[in-house]
């Protein structure tokens, strides 16, 4: 059997790393797998990076990260354009280290995995990687999705399992064959709750098993930092709270 950590949407979250880590200490896991933004927001882009490198964690860029990237390449940005979302891209853009930044460059939109499972004759299971669908990166797939876009979804897939993230909405959903996944926010969750989100998958030859966890950490942390770094007030609201406030 494979052990799977399924991570997404960490936003630069440092401290919920740490509490993650710390919650599954006593538990080995063969592959960690990241589905993206994981910078921007909490003030800890390199410390972020850094933890999945370490960690040697598959991650793929999300939306927030390609707008880090388009600042790093000198390029404007068209969007956000809310002063208040702004100032977090070009703070976080400021922080990161060269190796935060050469991460970031590294990695690629979207991945399908061939994945060997079983000691006598392994089978291979296939695993599609993606920040917001299969078909469309900024696309939201919600808990509550209509069943008749996971099954457009599931039609065209090459995967029999597909990962992905962006909504912060943690779910398992087994739809005309294929199971769709999101572990939710590794950094920020918007549901009221402000303790962040995150999965195992567990794969055998013969079987799909997927647990998901909701794991307090350390907020005043985030807190501080975003305090120290002038940002706006308003995200320390976000995260006390849970919620998405702009």
């Amino acid at each position: 059997m494979l052990n799977i950590l399924l991570l997404s949407d960490i936003h630069g979250n440092f401290p919920a790393l740490a509490a993650i880590e710390q919650f599954f200490a006593d538990e080995h896991f063969d592959l960690i797998l990241n589905g993206g933004d994981s910078v921007v927001y909490a003030p800890f882009p390199s410390e972020t990076l850094r933890w999945l490198r370490q960690h040697q964690a598959i991650s793929i860029l999300g939306n927030t990260d390609k707008k880090v990237i388009r600042l790093l390449q000198g390029k404007p940005l068209n969007k956000p354009r809310n002063i208040d979302k702004r100032i977090m891209y070009t703070s976080t853009a400021g922080q990161l280290d060269e190796e935060g930044r050469n991460d970031l460059f590294a990695m690629p939109a979207y991945l399908d995995l061939q994945l060997a499972v079983g000691d006598s004759g392994p089978v291979g299971r296939t695993v599609g990687l993606h920040h917001g669908s299969p078909a469309e990166p900024h696309e939201f797939l919600f808990a509550d999705t209509p069943n008749e876009r996971f099954a457009e979804l599931a039609a065209a897939s090459r995967s029999e399992i597909i990962v992905t993230g962006h909504s912060h909405t943690p779910y398992h959903k087994l739809i005309a064959g294929i199971h769709f996944i999101n572990p939710g926010s590794a950094g920020r969750m918007f549901d009221g709750d402000p303790r962040v989100s995150c999965a195992v998958l567990r794969l055998s030859a013969d079987a799909v098993e997927v647990e998901h966890f909701r794991i307090a950490y350390d907020i005043e942390t985030v807190i501080r930092a975003l305090a120290g770094c002038r940002l706006p007030e308003i995200y320390a609201r976000m995260y006390r709270e849970g919620r998405k406030l702009n």
